[in-house]
């Protein structure tokens, strides 16, 4: 028996950062910013057409495979990108991601929205979210001392 399936789900997570968008944005488009609160990319190419990987995981456990294309760049104010999570060969899910970065005050509102596509059970929307919001914090921590 074949137990596929898919669950479709959009969240969506804002955070207020001290920072600017100047400042936040290039938290995500430089590599050595980015792996600090992201997984450390084993290629990294941040140009519309672009995109972005690495792979990785517990010592002795499966290896997770994180593929990303960039679909649409502003400088400082919203990035578009699409990226497909496996787990050794398995696929995960398939997403579209916006971020969007506005100025709020002397800081940045940044809003994170996913719609993801998430197959047979490897992951649920729940779990993607809450690793999210808990990526979200660390850079939030990493602007408040950078």
């Amino acid at each position: 028996m074949n137990n596929r399936s898919t669950v479709h789900h959009t969240f969506v997570v804002e955070r207020v950062y001290k920072a600017s968008p100047a400042k936040t944005f290039t938290y995500w488009a430089d590599p050595r910013l980015k792996e600090q609160w992201f997984s450390k990319a084993d290629a990294f190419d941040f140009r519309v057409g672009g995109g972005e990987s690495s792979q990785g995981g517990p010592p002795g456990g499966p290896v997770f495979t994180f593929d990303a294309r960039y679909h649409d760049i502003v400088p400082n104010e919203r990035i578009i990108y699409t990226y497909t999570l496996d787990m050794d060969e398995t696929r995960m899910s398939v997403s579209a991601t916006t971020v969007e970065f506005k100025l709020e005050g002397e800081g940045t509102k940044l809003i994170f929205t996913e719609q993801g596509v998430f197959l047979d059970g490897h992951d649920t929307p729940a779990q993607r979210e809450h690793g999210t919001k808990e990526m979200l914090d660390k850079l939030g921590v990493l602007l408040e001392i950078g």
